[in-house]
């Protein structure tokens, strides 16, 4: 329980925003301003013991729109322009 405490707080610090899942997981997320106006997203969905389920990688062109998802974990290829389905 102890570490499972720290990798949550780990996980607090790190990402400084979440949602807590049905599942008593949690989705972790920080963003990054890139240039002209786009913007990345990463986010970190963890199990309730804090041992990461995915992690991938949102870009969001300069009107807001999400535009590709580059998976990262598990080891996934860059979805382009899926976003709008």
């Amino acid at each position: 329980m102890e570490a499972e405490e720290s990798k949550r707080r780990r996980n607090e610090r790190k990402f400084g925003n979440w949602q807590d899942l049905p599942d008593g997981g949690r989705r972790y997320w920080y963003e990054v301003q890139g240039q002209k106006g786009r913007r990345a997203r990463y986010v970190k969905e963890v199990d309730a013991e804090e041992n990461t389920r995915r992690f991938w990688q949102e870009i969001y062109d300069e009107k807001g729109r999400l535009v590709e998802i580059h998976e990262k974990f598990p080891l996934g290829e860059a979805k382009e322009n899926d976003c709008h389905a």
